[in-house]
């Protein structure tokens, strides 16, 4: 990988595979505040919030949802995620439910401060998380 040159802005980048690219969208938009930047109906959609670039794909659609060579086929879900810090953790989660929301687990404390897991529709995670120094 070569380096970029320092006037020029790295973009980063995180890729989902999701179920259904319409409820994703409306679940990222509404729910947490994503920009759609880029949408085809039924295939692809590239969201942001703030600088991160959330890029979303039906299995299928475009280079990132095809099949592997062992005829594999991307899917959603697992344990990797990105963190989304906020404030007051007790009732983003709280409003979150109230709104229909699901969630993998309970708010946990930890040494850093609190998180709980919350899952897009097709169940992808998303890291909510209130650092310690907010507490």
């Amino acid at each position: 990988m070569e380096p970029q040159s320092t006037t020029t802005k790295q973009v980063v980048a995180i890729r989902y595979i999701v179920k259904d690219i319409e409820s994703s969208v409306a679940f990222y938009t509404r729910l947490l505040g994503f920009e759609v930047r880029m949408q085809v109906k039924g295939a692809f959609a590239h969201l942001t919030l703030g600088d991160l670039q959330l890029f979303i794909n039906q299995p299928g659609a475009g280079g990132a949802g095809q099949s592997m060579p062992d005829g594999s086929i991307p899917a959603p879900g697992g344990w990797n995620r990105f963190q989304v810090q906020v404030k007051n953790i007790e009732r983003v989660y709280e409003k979150l439910k109230e709104a229909g929301a699901t969630f993998r687990n309970n708010i946990v404390t930890g040494v850093g401060g609190k998180q709980v897991l919350l899952e897009d529709p097709s169940g992808n995670l998303i890291e909510l998380f209130e650092p310690a120094s907010q507490q």
